[in-house]
């Protein structure tokens, strides 16, 4: 009777396991237990992944691939990065507190004497017929979106002041949509490690169509030629619907046989690449 007990529980434990759920709670500092805006949650290999809310809130959905000793990863910069298994959080109203992680980047002073503008990525905003959309045919609602990203690889040859990224936006339904803008290490051909330690934060108001800039001057971004190829994406923290039926958020994009962009559907997802260029760009001042 008790083999047949333990294996009872077992298959109970898998059964639920085995299907869809949810982990919801909330992310606080504990310097302060001040709410922790916009973190980074995610589960590696397993396409499971999103971003809190501006109060720290969360609601994580776990799909059928997810086990109990699956790993959730909770990062944020200036933060130490958190891991907690699935087993060890309830279903909801968790409280996960994350340790502020010591400052240790140097101030980088740069003087150029005869600073000239470089633009990396593409500023053609081409015939209109190709859209890189941050939309998938089986999203059920815009929390779907959530920390998906999109962006460009950028040679970096030189030393670079960057003042500006823009990028042209072709459709949008939105009233109001944050993103994160974000700096990769580019190895075996991949986004892997971040390169910026700043949290940059914009927002796109009231169904902006058209060329959006996003003033980088404040964040004094150094890009340093020893860095080679990077990746520069943006990503979906939250938004605001126009209305009901708003779901649309596209850029415009044309094939390339020498440019690569690159997207995932959540943080910690696996990352894609295509022979896309999107008109995406940086303004920068180099040396």
């Amino acid at each position: 009777m008790r083999y047949n007990t333990t294996l009872f529980f077992i298959f109970l434990s898998f059964g639920i396991f085995a299907q869809e759920s949810t982990i919801s709670g909330k992310l606080k500092s504990t310097r302060n237990n001040e709410e922790l805006d916009y973190v980074n949650i995610g589960i590696a290999n397993k396409n499971v992944g999103t971003v809190s809310n501006s109060k720290g809130i969360f609601k994580l959905r776990l799909n059928k691939k997810v086990i109990p000793n699956d790993t959730i990863v909770f990062s944020h910069i200036g933060f130490e990065t958190k891991k907690i298994l699935v087993s060890q959080l309830k279903d909801s109203n968790n409280t996960i507190e994350m340790i502020p992680s010591e400052n240790t980047l140097k101030e980088v002073v740069v003087s150029f004497k005869k600073p000239k503008p470089k633009q990396f990525g593409r500023s053609s905003k081409g015939l209109g017929l190709m859209h890189s959309n941050f939309f998938y045919t089986f999203d059920k609602t815009v929390d779907d979106y959530l920390s998906r990203e999109r962006g460009m690889e950028f040679r970096i040859k030189k030393d670079c002041i960057v003042e500006n990224l823009n990028f042209n936006i072709t459709t949008n339904e939105f009233k109001s949509v944050k993103f994160r803008l974000n700096f990769y290490k580019i190895e075996n051909d991949l986004p892997t490690k971040i390169l910026i330690e700043k949290d940059i934060i914009f927002e796109v108001k009231d169904n902006k169509l058209g060329l959006f800039t996003v003033d980088l001057k404040p964040y004094d971004i150094y890009l340093d030629k020893e860095m080679g190829d990077i990746a520069v994406t943006i990503q979906w923290i939250e938004s605001i619907k126009t209305d009901a039926k708003s779901k649309f958020f596209s850029i415009s994009t044309a094939a390339s046989a020498t440019e690569k962009s690159f997207y995932r559907e959540r943080n910690m997802a696996n990352w894609s690449k295509s022979g896309q260029s999107l008109t995406f760009y940086l303004n920068t001042m180099c040396q």
